[in-house]
């Protein structure tokens, strides 16, 4: 075969190639679609994927379907997502349950390429609270009572990332604070209130009921800017405490078979169904910054939050784990 009729037949080929994937976009969904969330029920990207499933399946005339599966640093979640290797099934996860791997883990079950991104969503508010009844009101209290009292205040946080940092953080300011484990992290807001842990970094939709009921005290959030939610509470950075600054990305990923003209179309969903008032509406009252995007600034911002999570690693020591 010469030249000429190798260009011709590898220009079919990629004609047909598009054609495929253009049809593949068009006539999907086909049957249910699979949202796996790796928190439980009553978390804020939970509620979030709720919210935005019952659009969306309106949208794509399919059902949605959450699936929560906590537990296991979030582990389970992704590697239930990467085995289904399956365009009719997504991950709705905060980038944090992820990014913090490499320093925590010497082998994972799965590859970070496997997860990629399609929209940003929001930007979880990432609250530090304390029992009401502890009597600690801002960052540097909490500080002081964990040094005046060593080995005696308890903590909890979400999974991956935010835990990361925030123990981390405690170990650079010399407070001594023990890490309790817990397989659904959701459930150490009930140990918050009644004073059986004495620190919970995680999302404010959690601990909105409780704040309300006047049991939780919120002394600062992760967040670099403000959240409207809370807007007298202060950041971390603005507390003098920026090592304990992250923000949380809540989007949607899929699997690298997903031909991109299907992440686009459902990007575009997505960000449509969110900007929707009612629906932003209902977010922002679950404690999240109503935010969405699409893929290629979700993936820069997932890159400075692997960055940050680099530096407060090196800032308390902790090396790699995870061998590339």
């Amino acid at each position: 075969m010469d030249r000429r009729s190798l260009l011709i037949a590898f220009g079919a080929l990629t004609a047909l190639g598009l054609h495929g994937a253009q049809a593949q976009t068009q006539s999907w969904p086909t049957r249910s679609v699979r949202l796996i969330v790796p928190l439980g029920p009553g978390s804020g990207v939970d509620i979030t994927a709720r919210v935005i499933a019952d659009k969306l399946a309106a949208k794509w005339g399919k059902p949605v379907v959450v699936e929560n599966k906590p537990g296991g640093d979030a582990i389970l979640a992704i590697t239930a997502f990467t085995a289904a290797n399956d365009d009719h099934t997504l991950l709705m996860a905060p980038s944090s349950t992820f990014t913090a791997h490499p320093f925590l883990h010497e082998k994972l079950p799965y590859d970070v390429k496997e997860l990629v991104p399609i929209a940003r969503v929001s930007n979880t508010v990432v609250a530090v609270g304390v029992p009401a009844s502890l009597g600690v009101n801002s960052i540097d209290d909490l500080i002081t009572r964990a040094k005046a009292e060593p080995g005696k205040l308890n903590m909890a946080s979400a999974t991956g990332a935010n835990d990361f940092v925030a123990t981390g953080f405690l170990k650079q300011s010399g407070a001594e604070i023990a890490r309790v484990p817990y397989r659904d992290t959701v459930q150490a807001i009930n140990d918050l209130a009644e004073g059986r842990i004495q620190l919970y970094v995680a999302a404010y939709a959690i601990m909105r009921p409780q704040v309300q009921a006047g049991k939780v005290k919120i002394i600062a959030i992760t967040n670099s800017e403000r959240a409207p939610v809370i807007g007298d509470v202060p950041t971390a950075k603005e507390s003098g405490h920026p090592a304990l600054g992250i923000d949380g990305l809540v989007g949607l990923f899929g699997s690298p078979e997903m031909p991109k003209e299907l992440r686009d179309r459902i990007a575009a969903d997505v960000i449509a169904v969110t900007n929707e008032p009612e629906i932003a509406g209902k977010i922002a009252l679950t404690g999240q910054i109503v935010r969405p995007s699409g893929a290629d600034e979700f993936a820069r911002e997932i890159n400075t939050q692997s960055d940050v999570v680099s530096k407060a690693a090196a800032a308390a020591g902790v090396k790699r784990m995870l061998q590339n």
